[in-house]
């Protein structure tokens, strides 16, 4: 059913300050002339006024005024550039760890993610919890840009010694060796970035560019369960569809057929498809991603908010979960605390049941707390006053992850995936 011809990609990316990635990323905006005229003119005049004998690419990304004056990255900001083939969208996310609820953001939307490393600095503490967020959410692709190659004379044993020392991590996380690829880069000179580098010969592999754009990415990397949230319920009341009555939504993780028997939550009442739409066309096949109108065979109570499987593909449906939790409010989440849990668009309420820890960054395990602050990322037991229908977040990012709302204020005060 797609009409796109284009591949889409979604890059989180993440360093510790002074890592270079405002540089790598206006450096990829540059190589790729994706910088209009006037951006180009601004980089190079401010460049000029601080005395630099380059152009300082960072100025393309850093769009606060806070953020240009301090020379870091506070918020999240969304980046667009496009090359031949591929259309990029690029979630520049800072990377302190009082800033982890927006790397957090960053990384939910992201098929791949862009991670940096000082040369000089090695692997530190804010690489675990970058690479840690990753693989929480589940962020198919890892490259680690190991940067400012220049400042350490292009030394492969450096490079060597990172790589060796990230690998650790690897095998502490769900990540194969595959989907992580260690890239040496000059962002400042342009080194490995669209192109091969001419000084650092002794790696082999692509560039950061290259290596993008042959990535074969799965958007929809959930199992094969085919999940239907109805959005809208689609009657129009004309003469031509006088007793027409769809179910407008967007499809995930498998697909459905017409004639699939299906099962409509929380009712569990069960019917099978009649017809598929897409605006004026019919379809005998959705497929994951796809945003369509289903009809149904039988007069079936359907709402907003419930939700459409296979019969035979039930998630599961319980009253209690449990989560990791990222907090990302200064209210601290604490034991018997009370919140509203949306889980898509449907809300019940929630009770903290248990804390079962706070969950180190490094992989190192877990310690005992009473609470989660600001930016910590906990696990979590939940009771609930009435059943969710979820699947895990490992083999459904769309079912299984939801918001805590405070209930006094209706803040957003945590995000949890559902273990």
């Amino acid at each position: 059913m797609s009409t796109e011809n284009r591949k889409l990609i979604n890059i989180a990316t993440a360093g510790s300050v002074d890592d270079g990635k405002s540089t790598l990323i206006g450096r990829l905006l540059y190589d790729t002339k994706s910088l209009t005229t006037d951006k180009l003119e601004a980089i190079e005049r401010n460049s000029k006024q601080k005395g630099f004998d380059y152009l300082d690419f960072s100025l393309a990304t850093d769009g606060l005024v806070a953020e240009r004056e301090q020379g870091i990255t506070i918020d999240v900001a969304h980046i667009y550039f496009n090359t031949e083939k591929t259309n990029y969208i690029i979630a520049d996310t800072p990377g302190h760890v009082e800033y982890t609820r927006n790397m957090v953001t960053g990384a939910s939307t992201s098929s791949a993610a862009i991670i940096l490393i000082d040369a000089r600095k090695g692997v530190i503490e804010q690489t675990y919890r970058h690479f840690f967020i990753n693989n929480l959410l589940r962020v198919g692709h890892v490259v680690v840009a190991i940067n400012k190659m220049d400042l350490v004379d292009y030394d492969q044993q450096v490079f060597e010694d990172i790589k060796k020392d990230f690998e650790a991590l690897i095998e502490k996380s769900d990540y194969s060796e595959d989907q992580v690829k260690f890239i040496p880069v000059s962002a400042l000179h342009g080194d490995n970035i669209a192109g091969s580098s001419e000084i650092m010969n002794w790696y082999q592999g692509p560039s950061l560019l290259d290596y993008l754009e042959a990535l074969e990415i799965d958007e929809h990397e959930d199992n094969s369960a085919a999940r239907f949230p109805v959005q809208y319920v689609v009657r129009p009341k004309t003469e031509a569809y006088h007793d027409f009555r769809g179910f407008a939504g967007k499809l995930y993780g498998g697909n459905l057929s017409v004639g699939d028997e299906v099962t409509v939550l929380p009712s569990f009442t069960t019917s099978k498809v009649k017809s598929i739409h897409f605006f004026d066309q019919e379809f005998e096949e959705a497929t994951p991603g796809s945003s369509v109108t289903i009809t149904l065979e039988d007069e079936v109570d359907v709402s907003r908010g419930d939700m459409l499987v296979k019969s035979d593909e039930l998630p599961k449906s319980e009253k209690q979960l449990s989560a990791t939790i990222c907090q990302v409010n200064s209210k601290p989440l604490r034991l018997g605390t009370k919140y509203i849990l949306q889980h898509g668009v449907n809300q019940v309420l929630a009770k903290v049941d248990s804390i079962e820890g706070l969950v180190h960054t490094d992989f190192s395990g877990t310690e005992e707390t009473e609470q989660l602050k600001l930016n910590d990322i906990g696990k979590v037991n939940f009771r609930l006053s009435k059943p969710i229908h979820f699947d895990p977040y490992g083999d459904s990012k769309s079912n299984g992850s939801f918001i805590l709302i405070d209930e006094a204020s209706y803040d957003t005060t945590s995000v949890g995936f559902i273990q």
